[in-house]
């Protein structure tokens, strides 16, 4: 099995040094900021998510200020008492992308956001209180009981919301198959999201690295060697 300071060597290489990789972590992921969250912010999180997924990121984001104001701000105990007029209006709303399965996952997500909040207090909370060490667990839970949340979807969410969440990109996997880990590409199975949790939580103990560090460090280990500059772009740095 290789190392991860080897691989952490080779990400730094290949960004240009150690320094430059540093830069390109960001800061760790903070529980105690994403337990004050309100729960506008995860709905709005959750569905700006959802509607970039297969669809040009940079368009959802300079559309976004039009998506707060067709759907309130949000704020999930407004939403979940419109009246289904509202619901078949968004479908013609020029100020949002009009995908109707979509706009319908907003619906059902407001729903959970607000049912789970009811029990723990707030969403963020409830995602401040779940182990880092059990990312599989909760993305597998938000892909039961949310909308549209499976796959890489939960994944983006949960990292853009401020939880420490590792995401399966193509390069971080290969990075994990060279490392020797014996997954597949995707790594969707159960066996497969099993073996890369282990690994990662025995690389997290070891490093003592938040997963999202980890994650971005594996990506940038491994296939298209974009420039700092482009990764910051796309990360919105």
């Amino acid at each position: 099995m290789v190392t991860f300071a080897a691989i952490r060597a080779r990400a730094a290489q290949r960004k240009g040094g150690e320094d430059v990789l540093q830069s390109l972590l960001g800061p760790r992921p903070d529980p105690a900021r994403l337990a004050e969250l309100g729960d506008d912010r995860v709905l709005s999180a959750m569905a700006e998510r959802i509607f970039s997924a297969g669809f040009v990121w940079s368009v959802i984001t300079q559309k976004w200020p039009g998506f707060e104001a067709a759907f309130l701000g949000f704020v999930p105990k407004r939403l979940i008492f419109e009246p289904d007029d509202f619901w078949h209006a968004l479908a013609a709303d020029s100020r949002i992308v009009r995908n109707p399965q979509k706009i319908r996952a907003v619906r059902d997500n407001a729903l959970f956001v607000d049912a789970v909040a009811r029990e723990h207090g707030s969403f963020g909370a409830f995602l401040a209180a779940w182990p880092a060490d059990d990312q599989v667990g909760l993305t597998a839970y938000l892909g039961k009981h949310g909308s549209r949340l499976g796959g890489n979807t939960a994944q983006y969410f949960l990292r853009w919301i401020g939880w420490d969440a590792f995401i399966l990109s193509g390069d971080m996997t290969a990075a994990l198959q060279h490392a020797g880990l014996q997954i597949s590409r995707p790594a969707t199975s159960k066996r497969d999201l099993a073996l890369i949790q282990e690994k990662l939580n025995r690389w997290a103990e070891e490093t003592g690295l938040p997963y999202t560090h980890l994650s971005k460090i594996l990506a940038m280990s491994s296939g298209e060697n974009r420039s700092p500059e482009a990764l910051r772009a796309y990360l919105g740095d």
